[in-house]
């Protein structure tokens, strides 16, 4: 035979020799077994990667999670406010508000009352512009806390305060 057929011959029965041990092992793992050698270390790293993003593995790793509010919150009542709320008829509407303000730190309180009068300033020309209708329902006591909260925070420029708390609020 010549030397080019038996080079041929050779690579089918080696060829055919892997073919044979590839079918040999699909025969012997059934499919399911397949599947479960599969899902399992797919299952293990999502189940890694869920625990390591929880954090249980700082104390390991050495890392310690930071803390967000050094101090603590502190929370600071401003003086009760009543006005007199803007009406288009000749009927009188009255506000009768009182707030806290949510401070990040426990110095702040001291900062905050030597401008609490420029505070109560800024909340009074405001609430005298508003109207009954204006309050009514969440939406308006949300806009009316989202713009407390920014008038206060220009008034006490350097000081940061987080939230407004409304502790009471009657509109009549």
């Amino acid at each position: 035979m010549p030397r080019d057929m038996e080079d041929d011959q050779s690579e089918d029965v080696e060829n055919g020799g892997q073919e044979a041990a590839v079918q040999g092992l699909r025969g012997r793992l059934p499919r399911g077994k397949l599947l479960l050698f599969a899902a399992v270390p797919a299952v293990l790293i999502v189940a890694l990667g869920a625990a390591y993003a929880l954090g249980a593995f700082n104390s390991v790793i050495g890392s310690e999670p930071k803390e967000t509010a050094s101090v603590g919150t502190v929370f600071y009542d401003l003086p009760e406010l009543l006005v007199n709320l803007s009406s288009q008829n000749n009927r009188s509407s009255y506000l009768k508000l009182r707030v806290a303000l949510e401070l990040p730190g426990i110095e702040m309180p001291k900062e905050l009352e030597k401008m609490a009068p420029r505070i109560v300033d800024n909340f009074q020309v405001y609430l005298r512009e508003l109207r009954a209708s204006d309050l009514e329902g969440s939406s308006g006591m949300f806009r009316l806390k989202e713009e407390l909260l920014a008038r206060v925070n220009v008034a006490v420029a350097p000081v940061k305060v987080s939230d407004v708390l409304f502790k009471e609020m009657l509109v009549q």
